[in-house]
């Protein structure tokens, strides 16, 4: 009889597969830079001054 496989196992695999979440520097061109860049850009320092409040 073949054992169940535990769904939490599962998870267990499925979480080595993602990508480490970690501060990146990265290079920033606003010559380079498209709408969605410049909002992500505004919403970043937005966030960063509340978290210096």
């Amino acid at each position: 009889m073949k054992e169940r496989e535990n769904p939490q196992d599962r998870q267990t695999m499925n979480d080595k597969n993602l990508p480490i979440a970690r501060n990146e520097d990265v290079e920033f061109s606003r010559e380079l830079a498209d709408e969605d860049d410049l909002e992500a850009l505004a919403r970043a320092e937005a966030a960063d001054e509340r978290a210096e409040s």
